[in-house]
């Protein structure tokens, strides 16, 4: 079992293992024998901590248009391109700092639109926008949730939301609680892909973290979208809509 491993980042459980010897290996095989075979090989999952990411603060109050909070952390979507999250996560490195802004759809668990930068500014949203927005389905109009983030209430972010038939929704002040979806995928990036590590140059690091997502968008298997990674859960959604 142990060439899964070269498979799977470092940090994942016993239960995302058993899902991959299933779908890929074809095993029939329980979470609580896998978990077992684990304990029995001395192979451990990381135990998840407080991470670093609620570090980065891009409030600087009313700046712009804000919006009432849609989503009151009801985060369950029946499938794609209803309900979305965004934010800003902070990594910091050898090389200095870099700034991860993402967007990710809570009924199909996928990172849909990035943007990895060494500045948080209007640059990086701008450049997420636009995979965003060529992503996007004909038709669909999901709501976008985020903090009252400057960047989130500037004019440009919000005319090209607005323009794409996208319904901005916001977090009140100082409640991470309310974009807690996003923060969940923060936690799982910083235990999987950046804990323990680092880079001596943004664009290495840059490369590294873009592999990841691709890893989390096509091979990483969820429980909740049942042993589907999240293009395939989008995919076999979109089909069944169409």
């Amino acid at each position: 079992m142990t060439e899964i491993f070269g498979r799977l980042p470092n940090g994942v459980g016993h239960r995302q293992v058993a899902m991959e010897l299933r779908a890929v290996d074809g095993a029939r095989i329980a979470d609580k024998t896998v978990l077992k075979m684990m304990n029995e090989m001395g192979l451990r999952c990381g135990i998840r901590r407080e991470a670093d990411h609620h570090r980065y603060s891009s409030y600087r109050g009313k700046v712009g248009e804000t919006f009432e909070n849609v989503i009151g952390r009801d985060f369950a979507a029946d499938g794609p391109w209803q309900k979305m999250g965004t934010d800003v996560t902070e990594f910091k490195c050898g090389f200095g700092k870099a700034y991860l802004a993402p967007v990710y759809d809570f009924g199909s668990k996928e990172i849909v639109a990035w943007s990895v930068s060494e500045r948080p500014d209007l640059a990086q949203q701008e450049e997420m926008l636009a995979m965003l927005m060529a992503a996007k389905p004909e038709g669909a109009a999901p709501v976008l949730h985020s903090d009252m983030g400057w960047q989130y209430q500037h004019a440009s972010y919000v005319a090209k939301l607005r323009e794409n038939g996208f319904v901005q929704s916001m977090s009140r002040k100082g409640n991470c609680i309310d974009n807690g979806a996003t923060e969940q995928v923060f936690g799982h990036i910083k235990d999987e892909f950046f804990r323990g590590r680092d880079w001596s140059d943004f664009e290495s690091f840059k490369r590294d973290l873009e592999a990841y997502i691709h890893h989390w968008n096509h091979v990483r298997r969820q429980a909740k979208l049942k042993g589907l990674t999240p293009v395939e859960f989008r995919d076999q959604a979109l089909r069944g809509a169409a």
